[in-house]
């Protein structure tokens, strides 16, 4: 795996487990400030592999770990924004 492919599935499970947050403040009122969040696909081994690889590399002394464990994604929705107008406004 590349460090590109690393870099852009990380973003996707990143951008995911912010969502699953802000939908669910009661789990992360939960969540240790502190820690280190390790997000581990069971769809893709080896970027788990690699996740863990990175955190035990750049994890602090005493800092917990907080494995996120995910079975799979569901389906790309499609925006939810309804005929969005854009405007440019020149320098």
């Amino acid at each position: 795996m590349t460090k590109k492919e690393l870099y852009e599935k990380n973003l996707v499970l990143s951008a995911e487990f912010s969502r699953y947050l802000l939908e669910h403040p009661e789990v992360a009122a939960k969540l240790p400030g502190s820690a280190l969040v390790v997000i581990l696909p069971e769809y893709d081994e080896e970027l788990a592999a690699e996740n863990m690889k990175i955190a035990h590399k750049h994890r602090e002394e005493d800092q917990p770990l907080l494995l996120v464990r995910v079975k799979r994604l569901a389906p790309e929705r499609k925006s939810r924004l309804i005929r969005p107008k854009l405007e440019i406004i020149p320098a």
